[in-house]
Order: C-alpha cells, then structure tokens, then sequence
C-alpha cells in the first residue's frame, strides 16, 4: 500500500497534478508519523487503512467548518481530496451489511444491554476496521442494544 502511495506521489509529480501531489504528500506524512510515533520499521497495510480513514474524516469535519465560513472553493477542494483518499480505502460495507455483522457479534457475546457496548464494539472495529465508519457502526449498536 504504502509502495502505491508512493508511485503515485511520483506520477503526480510527473503529470503537474497539484492536488493528488499534495493530498498524496500529507498522507505519506501522516503514515511517517504513525511509524515514528509507534517506533515501527514499517507501517502495515491495516494501519495505513486506519490513517487514511482519520485523514477522510478530518477533512469532512472541515467541509463543515468552510460551509459555516462560506467558503466553496475550500469545500470543492476538499471534496475532491476525500474522492482521492477514498481509492486507496476498500470497498466501504452497506448498512445492511453492517447490521447482519454486528447482529452475528452480539449473537457471539451475548450482549443485552448497553453496559455490553464497549465488548461489541471491540469486536466490531477489528472486524469491519477499514470496511465501514465507525461512527455508524457505533450508532447502529447503541440501537440495538438500547
């Protein structure tokens, strides 16, 4: 993955595409850091997936801030930095597919109240990490287990 970034970075270069350079530059800063901070020789796949999952969601926290600013030219930018981000993320699961999953989860631990959220939700992020936004994950299970 990290290989593909970037080959990327360097046919952006290549072809003058400012915005896939620099979203490209900030994502591979981003998993530099992941790598220095967790004192690792090599970022894996699953973790990169995480960071480019943090810098997707970063970026919709700010469209909100612009829209409060009214500044479109940032939000059409950012927007398109999110579209480029989004193909190196893997196909993102359904609602439905969510659902059936953390169904068969609370099946497995047997949850029955929301003092049972944080197991089921442990369990959810290691098997839909990457696969679904975990702050749907997390809203579909406070309403099954409420």
């Amino acid at each position: 993955m990290l290989e593909r970034i970037t080959n990327d970075i360097v046919e952006a270069m290549k072809s003058k595409d400012t915005l896939k350079l620099q979203t490209l530059r900030m994502l591979k800063g981003a998993i530099d850091l992941e790598r220095i901070n967790k004192k690792l020789e090599k970022v894996a796949d699953d973790d990169i997936l995480v960071i480019i999952g943090k810098q997707i969601k970063t970026r919709k926290e700010s469209i909100v801030e612009f829209e409060k600013g009214n500044r479109q030219d940032l939000i059409d930018q950012t927007n398109e930095e999110i579209k480029l981000l989004e193909t190196y993320m893997p196909e993102q699961l359904s609602e439905e597919e969510i659902t059936n999953i953390i169904n068969e989860i609370i099946k497995e631990i047997n949850a029955t109240s929301i003092k049972d959220m944080g197991s089921v939700m442990k369990e959810a992020s290691s098997k839909l990490k990457g696969k679904a936004d975990m702050s749907l994950v997390s809203s579909i299970i406070k309403n099954k287990l409420s």
